[in-house]
């Protein structure tokens, strides 16, 4: 199985580029938020039981998946403080144990441009960030660089690509369609 790690900056575009991606692919869609907002149900974000549990439902996530013979499955995720250092290396470790692989893609967007889109409907309805002032106070920070990251096999401006558009070229750089 392979699974697609879509990672970038909060607005950068990754679900609305990982459903196209999942339309042309016909591969399901896992995006972070859905553990994220069970979770956040229970626990403070950041807090211990959310970090671990999250961490733990989306390898789980992945093992199963390459378990039930699923042939792919998109993730979107962006690296963040409240991440420990090692999960990238345990969701590739999880694959690679499972005998499936990973490919990771960077999408990419001007600072001007992800606080423009900050305010989009889209990100209201799963309760992620909002607000300009945050953002920026996060970023500051260093709060949402989090871990560091393999080298994608292709990274993507988001300004200067429509989500289909980019979604194709996701798909032909990893020969998926």
């Amino acid at each position: 199985m392979k699974l697609i790690f879509v990672y970038g900056m909060p607005a950068a575009g990754k679900l609305t580029v990982a459903r196209d991606l999942s339309r042309i692919t016909g591969f399901r869609l896992f995006h972070n938020h859905l553990v994220v907002d069970l979770l956040l149900s229970t626990f403070d974000f950041g807090s211990n039981p959310f970090v671990e549990l999250r961490e733990e439902i989306w390898l789980s996530v992945f093992r199963h998946a390459c378990r039930s013979g699923l042939a792919g499955l998109i993730f979107t995720y962006a690296p963040e403080e409240t991440v420990r250092e090692t999960f990238v290396d345990d969701a590739v470790r999880v694959m690679r144990d499972e005998g499936g692989e990973v490919e990771f893609v960077e999408l990419t967007c001007p600072i001007d441009e992800l606080k423009l889109r900050l305010d989009s409907a889209d990100r209201k309805e799963f309760g992620k960030l909002t607000s300009v002032e945050l953002f920026d106070r996060l970023r500051t920070d260093g709060a949402l660089y989090g871990c560091r990251m393999p080298k994608p096999k292709i990274t993507i401006n988001t300004n200067r690509h429509e989500p289909a558009d980019a979604a194709a070229m996701i798909a032909k750089a990893l020969h998926l369609a």
